[in-house]
């Protein structure tokens, strides 16, 4: 009977579920893992700190649907990807981490590195369990990816002991993966739908919101059809961006305070009522609201739903598209123009402030020449706070996945590891990073890797030399002793440059484009760092 070891028995798992590409750093106590992954012919990307491999496969997760793959060390490998982690459990994102463990016999003795990894991730996963039976190494791996890909989905860890993973297998102890996990995605009962379908039909002011929860759904939700067929607008945050062209007439930007306070009707589908709704509050109180989500526990979190459905949002949606007859509107939309007329007044100031010329850059003249450059068709990873904010409500996303932002955890630090991934896994889609200055300082050093692995991004950081999402508040609190807020203008251009990419800083706005395009043409990992003006703006995300 042919053998083979417990590692390569659980990557083979992994491998015939789609996973190509592992993102780790390399320690000791995964050898046995890593001499799997290239027996087994799957890429292995290294990077210079664990918490930048769980950025990246959590990346990979949101760009190609199938489960992400990390890999870190012991101890401090382990403690180092909790950040990557808990980002990819407020974006529901299917990682699964892989951390090596002391030896068995060391257990309790003070090995190196020991430590009960477990309880590190509790609460930032859906599963965790080490791994110590190797003949159980293959059934390890489909449960640790029916708990990845359970619900909207979430992370797993699973940590094996350092001489466990070399351990020699039964080849047949592999299971057979069909048929292992969902594969479909649940719908609504059918009066449901024609309930909802009705509501369609008679509210007056009606509108879509999709949120995080959208990305995850099995069936691909078309939002163009029912905006098209229901003549309603449509509004997207998070990882939802991308499931409308950005240019779409339905497809509102700037207005989505407005019109949740205005609607009568709210379809939510994936959506989660957290700050960025004021927890629900941004609703209208007389709205009714439709509330549809594959996993239950986010139906009716902070605001109630009249009808709240455990489902998948594609499916449901297709389900309403079934009901083309009742749903369907033709003509003009007093609501519609309405919509439209608010999104053109709300978008006058930034696009008077992105046509100045003056210097240093104004933010929304450097997130305009920004987006532009970038187009639709490129990912671009934005890393950030207000400089995330202000550049999103310019980029042309069309594509699901394609805007990769920090998410409602706030994490700075996943720009470069986010484009390391996008990249590794899309050669030849252009990809790109909009930095603040503040969060280039996290996980900068990736450029390095960048480098290395011959992956060609092109990075630009909004300079504005201070935490300014953190200095407007620290002067609206505490004016007279505003503390550790300012960074100076930092030449993070030459560290790039410095590690072998090309970099570039510009101060002028007639100079940005032809820096980017320059960025563009060589052909490197680059940065053109852009000193921008300080905004005075208040970021509504603490609540004041």
């Amino acid at each position: 009977m042919s053998k083979i070891t417990a590692a390569r028995a659980f990557i083979r798992v992994l491998k015939a579920e789609g996973v190509d590409t592992i993102f780790m750093l390399t320690g000791g106590h995964i050898l046995g893992l890593m001499d799997a992954a290239v027996q087994e012919g799957i890429r292995l990307v290294d990077v210079r700190h664990e918490e930048a491999a769980a950025h990246a496969a959590d990346a990979y997760a949101r760009l190609t649907g199938r489960p992400g793959v990390a890999a870190v060390t012991a101890g401090p490998g382990a403690t180092n990807a909790v950040t990557g982690v808990a980002a990819a459990w407020h974006a529901a994102s299917p990682l699964i981490l892989l951390v090596g463990r002391h030896p068995d016999h060391e257990e309790l003795r003070g090995g190196l590195q020991e430590m009960d990894h477990g309880p590190l991730f509790q609460g930032i996963s859906k599963w965790t369990y080490t791994a110590r039976d190797p003949e159980r190494y293959g059934d390890v791996a489909v449960t640790a990816l029916r708990h990845a890909t359970s619900g909207r989905g979430g992370p797993v860890v699973v940590d094996f002991p350092a001489f466990t993973q070399l351990q020699e297998v039964a080849e047949s102890t592999v299971p057979d993966t069909a048929g292992t996990r969902v594969d479909r995605g649940a719908a609504v009962d059918p009066d449901t739908a024609d309930e909802v379908a009705a509501l369609l039909a008679s509210a007056e002011r009606p509108m879509v919101f999709a949120g995080t929860g959208l990305r995850w759904a099995r069936t691909t939700p078309d939002l163009v059809s029912l905006a098209d067929i229901a003549n309603l607008p449509v509004f997207v945050n998070s990882l939802a961006r991308g499931s409308m062209p950005w240019d779409h007439p339905h497809l509102g930007n700037r207005a989505r305070s407005w019109a949740l306070a205005s609607a009568d009707l709210v379809i939510a589908l994936g959506v989660d009522w957290d700050f960025r709704t004021k927890f629900g509050a941004a609703v209208s109180p007389t709205a009714t609201v439709v509330h549809v989500d594959a996993e239950p526990t986010r139906v009716g979190w902070n605001r109630r739903a009249d009808i709240g459905v455990a489902a998948d949002p594609g499916v449901f949606v297709a389900q309403l598209l079934a009901r083309e007859g009742v749903i369907g509107h033709t003509g003009e939309c007093d609501w519609v123009d309405a919509l439209r007329a608010e999104e053109a007044r709300r978008g006058l100031a930034a696009e008077e402030a992105s046509r100045s010329d003056g210097s240093p850059v104004h933010p929304e003249r450097f997130a305009r020449e920004v987006a532009e450059f970038f187009g639709d068709d490129s990912i671009v990873a934005a890393d950030g706070g207000d400089i995330v904010s202000t550049t999103a409500k310019w980029m042309r996303t069309s594509h699901p996945g394609y805007l990769l932002d920090p998410g409602p955890f706030g994490c700075l630090g996943v720009g470069a590891p986010f484009a390391l991934a996008a990249k590794a896994i899309m050669p030849d889609t252009r990809v790109g990073i909009v930095f603040g200055d503040g969060a280039f300082g996290f996980n900068g050093m990736e450029y390095d890797s960048l480098v290395r692995h011959g992956l060609p991004v092109v990075g630009v950081v909004g300079n504005d030399g201070v935490w300014n999402n953190i200095k407007v508040l620290h002067r609206a609190m505490f004016p007279d002793r505003v503390t550790a807020s300012d960074l100076g203008i930092r030449p993070y251009h030459d560290v790039v440059a410095a590690l072998g990419g090309y970099g570039e800083f510009v101060d002028d706005p007639a100079h940005l484009r032809p820096a980017l395009e320059r960025a563009a043409d060589s052909g490197l990992p680059a940065l053109v760092n852009v000193h921008i003006a300080e905004q005075m703006r208040m970021s509504s995300v603490y609540g004041f």
